[in-house]
């Protein structure tokens, strides 16, 4: 029964490109019938042309040239309007599939850096995305929409003459070739573009975040060389792809034109020998030229159709890699134990265990201080217990349930994390605080502020908690981004309260607030896990783990933990300390 009730809560998760592709079925249908209208309504300068030189001239009948261009007129308008409603579809399913996959793209672009390989760039996803919306909306759709149509234009050739036709199908092959070589050049280089375009963009992105400090120690001539050899390397493939493209375009611009000239000539030969009439002349070349048309928009567009078709494939990749999980049974909020079991784990797409066999048990009110040599896994096991990286091997359960037994959002809820970059984001004090929160409780946000010793700081703040902090929290010195940082790993009370090395930019005053948070997260029930390499961060813990070469080397109550430490210091024969994991004096360290 438990069983049934749990199967029976979880919601079968869809395929978002599945999804966008059926939500733009009907769309596409009605793009499918506006280019047949389209397509059958082109035949209308032909046919005037036709009837003018065929019945208008002779006749010398102007109510007649009257008549004709009236009925003309109004099926181009009529043409014009089932352009202009294909191309407002186009844009409409473009839309569809940015509300189908918009939200879904944008949480892969945010998973992507932590679980798959380091090498894979979160915003060229996103990228991936605006390449394939993007072609949807384009003139490169209706293109192909108007391809189908060829055999169409090539059967009206043969009523006009047999010869017309079968220039018509030898400029339709040639054509098709050209297309099919255009495909097969650009393919390779085109995969180039992309990966040089990443690389480009990362290295971008990595001298912006890092200006100051290329600005204050004189970087930038080095950086500027470097970034100049990189975009010339992008710029050489660019201009690969697009010659090569350019390229075969002209060629099949130039043949199209030789081809309907030919034409011209081919109808005058047969109105000179008597096989087909003058209006001939001029409708067969302006129809063979439609005929043609579509392929050379094809092969016009034809880049554009390649990236979005490996755009397209890449997303179905990374769609594949980072599933969305089905929703799990609402499990009610963890209260009593923190339990690691021979946890092993490491970097994800990597399989390289950082850290192996770590196993320790924490109770509520329990507060572990994490201490170890530079590079011995502390960092890495606080990535783990977060659920950032993947648990290959063993398991973190609070209460006795799996992190993976919840979803991200009632995960994240129970949990509160101070990594040790504090990263803000751009909004008001409040918000950073509340985690972006639809309509968060003032209260909470104040209580969590006053749980982290920031309040006052936020209140002596311009616009106090609407304080617009800027980019990053650029408008902020890094003590004060630290402790609203730990501000918001206390909004909502969480169970599981994880800091990696919460003082490194604290002053004397936020060290104490930093101990009374700690203090006040025991006193109401939760688990604290703090990593140090200052022995002030340890004054409020209860509990020692010693990590070394990735592996768990002592655990248990901090007196004892840090007498072994010390006993281990005082040995002659000691090559390193393990004291400099913390960095003072035994003395300090007891304190």
């Amino acid at each position: 029964m438990a069983e049934t009730a749990s199967g029976s809560s979880r919601q079968a998760t869809k395929d978002p490109m599945s999804e966008a592709i059926a939500r733009s079925r009907t769309g596409l249908v009605a793009v499918a019938v506006a280019s047949g209208l389209v397509n059958v309504l082109y035949l209308t300068s032909s046919f005037f042309m036709l009837q003018v030189y065929d019945r208008v001239i002779p006749s010398r009948s102007i109510p007649s040239l009257i008549a004709l261009s009236l009925l003309a007129l109004m099926l181009y308008l009529f043409q014009g309007a089932f352009e202009l409603t294909r191309s407002r579809m186009l844009t409409r399913i473009a839309g569809i599939i940015d509300d189908t996959m918009g939200s879904r793209v944008f949480k892969m672009m945010l998973k992507a850096p932590v679980k798959t390989k380091a090498s894979i760039d979160g915003l060229s996803i996103m990228k991936d995305f605006d390449q394939v919306r993007s072609f949807v909306s384009s003139a490169g759709p209706p293109a192909f929409f108007d391809l189908p149509w060829l055999p169409f234009y090539v059967a009206i050739c043969f009523l006009f003459h047999p010869v017309i036709g079968y220039m018509a199908v030898g400029g339709a092959l040639i054509l098709m070739v050209l297309t099919y070589l255009t495909n097969r050049s650009t393919q390779v280089s085109a995969k180039k573009v992309h990966e040089l375009t990443g690389q480009r963009s990362a290295f971008l992105s990595a001298a912006q975040r890092n200006a100051e400090v290329i600005e204050a120690m004189g970087m930038a001539n080095d950086f500027s060389r470097q970034w100049t050899a990189t975009n010339a390397n992008y710029r050489s493939s660019y201009q690969t792809n697009s010659d090569t493209s350019n390229g075969y375009l002209s060629v099949t611009k130039i043949f199209r034109i030789a081809l309907q000239s030919a034409v011209l000539a081919v109808g005058a030969v047969l109105v000179i020998e008597n096989q087909a009439s003058g209006g001939i002349i001029i409708a067969s070349s302006i129809l063979t030229s439609r005929a043609l048309a579509p392929v050379e928009q094809a092969i016009a567009n034809w880049r554009g159709f390649v990236s979005a078709q490996q755009a397209w494939k890449r997303l179905r990749h990374m769609l594949n890699a980072l599933p969305e999980a089905d929703m799990p049974l609402s499990l009610p909020a963890p209260k009593q134990s923190l339990a690691v079991e021979s946890l092993s784990s490491g970097p994800a797409g990597l399989q390289k265990l950082v850290i192996s066999n770590v196993s320790f048990t924490l109770q509520a009110g329990s507060a572990l201080g994490v201490i170890g040599p530079s590079a011995s896994g502390k960092s890495s096991l606080v990535r783990a217990l977060t659920a950032v990286w993947p648990i290959y091997r063993g398991s973190v359960r609070l209460d006795g349930a799996a992190l993976d037994q919840w979803s991200d959002e009632d995960r994240g809820r129970h949990l509160g994390y101070l990594p040790q970059e504090i990263e803000l984001f751009a909004g008001s004090v409040s918000d950073n605080i509340a985690r972006f929160r639809e309509n968060p409780d003032a209260a909470d946000v104040i209580e969590a502020a006053k749980a982290a010793g920031v309040h006052d700081l936020i209140l002596r703040l311009p616009n106090g908690y609407d304080t617009d902090i800027g980019l990053s929290g650029s408008m902020l010195s890094a003590g004060q981004r630290q402790r609203i940082g730990l501000a918001r790993a206390l909004f909502g009370k969480p169970f599981l309260v994880v800091l990696d090395e919460p003082n490194s930019n604290l002053d004397s005053e936020g060290e104490v607030a930093l101990t009374d948070a700690i203090i006040g997260i025991r006193k109401r029930g939760g688990i604290v896990i703090v990593v140090a390499h200052r022995p002030s961060a340890l004054a409020a813990v209860d509990f020692v783990l010693m990590m070394k070469d990735g592996g768990l080397a002592a655990f248990g109550p901090k007196d004892e933990v840090l007498s072994k430490v010390l006993r281990r210091a005082n040995q002659p024969n000691e090559r390193s300390s393990p004291l400099k994991v913390v960095g003072e004096s035994p003395e300090q360290i007891r304190q």
